[in-house]
């Protein structure tokens, strides 16, 4: 099996595969007999991953929208619907200018996701503060591809668009993990003492959110 090695002074080996391919990062003194024996035992894992990889390209290249698709918003079927006014969502339809091409389409579905996200997730988010008896100084929605949320040192709360084509109770887990980072920066004990606080069934939702992760990955929105 073919991979890219990088050593380092961590303390453990991990293992990544991205685009079908296969990147091991190991601590410095590790032989490479214990490499190769970490691999073999990871076999199954790799080839799963390698095969949705795969499947991802394939439906990326095939994905495109036009009028009477339907997207998903807050996990339920919209349908894409013409219109002769500017672009809109009535909690049940994309309404998108007629005559556009499917990646003009594509572009104010994008635009109406965004709309969604933050009217519906700072709505959440102030919410879900009064629970943590936190107040962030700012809620802002982003495009971003790997990253669900984020929060800065100065307490502004980010999130990606793509985060409302989840169901409520994934992105409620998300809001609240943002949130948990106002009173401990950091993935300590404490922090997820606090997120399952508030969300005893967290880790269900974790799993859920990494569907729609694998889902996404056989789409390209921008």
């Amino acid at each position: 099996m073919i991979y890219t090695l990088t050593r380092s002074k961590r303390k453990t080996i991990a293992l990544y595969v991205r685009n079908g391919n296969i990147e091991v990062r190991a601590p410095l003194r590790m032989s490479k007999r214990d490499i190769e024996k970490f691999i073999k035992s990871k076999e199954k894992w790799i080839l799963d991953k390698i095969t949705l990889s795969w499947k991802q390209e394939m439906q990326r290249e095939k994905f495109s929208l036009d009028y009477g698709d339907n997207v998903i918003c807050r996990n339920k079927p919209r349908q894409i619907t013409a219109t002769d006014d500017d672009i809109d969502f009535d909690d049940e339809r994309f309404y998108v200018p007629s005559g556009q091409t499917p990646e003009q389409i594509k572009k104010s579905c994008v635009q109406i996701y965004k709309m969604i996200a933050r009217r519906d997730l700072t709505i959440k988010t102030y919410e879900f503060g009064k629970h943590l008896f936190v107040t962030p100084t700012a809620v802002k929605i982003n495009s971003a591809k790997s990253r669900w949320g984020s929060c800065s040192a100065k307490g502004r709360i980010n999130f990606s668009w793509r985060l409302i084509m989840a169901d409520d109770e994934v992105i409620d887990y998300v809001v609240v993990h943002e949130l948990a980072h106002l009173v401990e920066m950091n993935h300590s004990k404490t922090f997820w003492m606090i997120v399952e606080r508030v969300l005893p069934d967290y880790k269900e939702r974790q799993k859920r959110l990494k569907e729609l992760q694998d889902r996404l990955g056989g789409e390209v929105w921008d």
